[in-house]
């Protein structure tokens, strides 16, 4: 079972759409959606892009395999106030598939994938759930991300950390 892509006016040219909800109390003060709720948005996006292809976490770290990794950067860039609950989407794709390392992007857009309103990426590095030192994805899990590499980008055998 896989996430089913948003069917878009004009589909992306790379990386897949996942569908998100912004709720009234994801909201400011100011009626914009909060700066922390747009890589929340990107975070349960991946999680159910993930999900799809039977990935989760049910608590125990020595079994989690691929799903045990660490943030190592992130960065958001804001583009557009979202002002409005609703259905929205976030754009997702993969930079740089390492060895330890994985480096994803998203967009924070319009359900269509047309605007805009924030934007960014995240690092993360798989961990040994003993050690915590880094280790090795996956042949499943590089083939999953490796679907979702940005035309520009390359799949090395450089890690991220």
């Amino acid at each position: 079972m896989s996430v089913e892509p948003l069917q878009t006016a004009g589909p992306v040219d790379f990386g897949q759409l996942v569908p998100v909800t912004v709720h009234f109390d994801d909201l400011d003060a100011l009626g914009m959606l909060h700066n922390s709720r747009y890589p929340l948005l990107a975070e349960r996006a991946w999680a159910e892009y993930w999900h799809g292809f039977g990935y989760g976490f049910d608590g125990d770290w020595a079994a989690a395999g691929d799903m045990c990794n660490v943030i190592k950067e992130m960065k958001v860039s804001y583009e557009r106030p979202l002002t409005r609950a609703g259905h929205y989407a976030a754009h997702l794709w993969v930079e740089r598939l390492g060895r330890t390392g994985l480096t994803y992007g998203f967009r924070i857009c319009s359900a269509d994938g047309a605007e805009t309103h924030a934007h960014g990426h995240r690092v993360l590095v798989r961990v040994d759930p003993q050690t915590l030192r880094p280790t090795p994805w996956s042949e499943r899990a590089r083939s999953i991300a490796a679907d979702l590499l940005r035309p520009a980008a390359e799949s090395t055998g450089a890690d991220a950390a």
